[in-house]
């Protein structure tokens, strides 16, 4: 089956405990495309990627996959039909190697050296186990094993957490990179700016709801209609 060209969100509501902790979301991420989801901490980024990859259930609402209902589907499934989660923290195998990591997704040899062409420091400790690894490395082990499962869909959240700046200015172009390569890229950063510049389109959510939805170059160029947008107003 081709991968669909479109991941929908139709009416999204995730709860947490009690209630909801967002509502209310409708997005639609296109391959090829980066779509950037910031907001303060607690606005509910992480909760609604989790939904969409099958992490944990949404409460109302619908995802889609081009035309078909995933509501139903385990995550597996839905990482089989393309869809990529890169979790906060640098989720790998410290006591695996480098390769040993990369194949997990990897399905050849060729797609290991594709991903690997994009990070050369991973070549010269290709059998070192990945504990041995700075942070850095280590979430260049992340996105190369990306990279290696070929997404039609990418959900990245907070890829710089725990990360000095100056690693993660050169992890980050790596995203319109995949993008560029046909993948539809969802994208939750703490460093709003670096994200809006490579978006799109944006949305903010603040107070568990959406406040700004619309093109990223618009939220860049007014820093008040950002802040506005991040204390809950209504932007739009």
């Amino acid at each position: 089956m081709d991968a669909a060209n479109t991941l929908t969100l139709d009416d999204v509501s995730v709860n947490r405990g009690a209630g909801p902790v967002i509502s209310g979301v409708s997005l639609t991420v296109r391959r090829g495309e980066v779509t950037a989801l910031v907001g303060p901490n607690g606005a509910g980024k992480t909760s609604l990627i989790e939904a969409i990859s099958g992490v944990t259930a949404h409460a109302t609402g619908s995802i889609l996959l081009g035309d078909t209902p995933i509501d139903k589907w385990s995550r597996v499934n839905r990482a089989r039909a393309g869809i990529v989660h890169i979790e906060q923290g640098r989720a790998v195998f410290p006591s695996l190697t480098v390769r040993e990591n990369l194949s997990l997704t990897a399905r050849t040899d060729s797609e290991m050296e594709e991903a690997l062409a994009h990070f050369p420091e991973l070549e010269k400790r290709i059998d070192a186990p990945t504990a041995l690894l700075s942070g850095g490395e280590q979430q260049m082990v992340v996105l190369a094993r990306a990279f290696a499962a070929r997404p039609a869909f990418l959900l990245v959240d907070e890829m710089s957490l725990g990360l000095a700046p100056v690693v993660f200015t050169r992890l980050f172009p790596l995203i319109r990179t995949l993008a560029e390569s046909g993948v539809g890229v969802l994208l939750v950063e703490q460093f709003t700016h670096l994200a809006l510049g490579l978006a799109g389109e944006a949305l903010v959510v603040a107070g568990g709801r959406v406040a700004y939805q619309g093109p990223a170059a618009r939220l860049e160029a007014d820093p008040e209609l950002l802040r506005r947008a991040y204390l809950g107003g209504a932007a739009a």
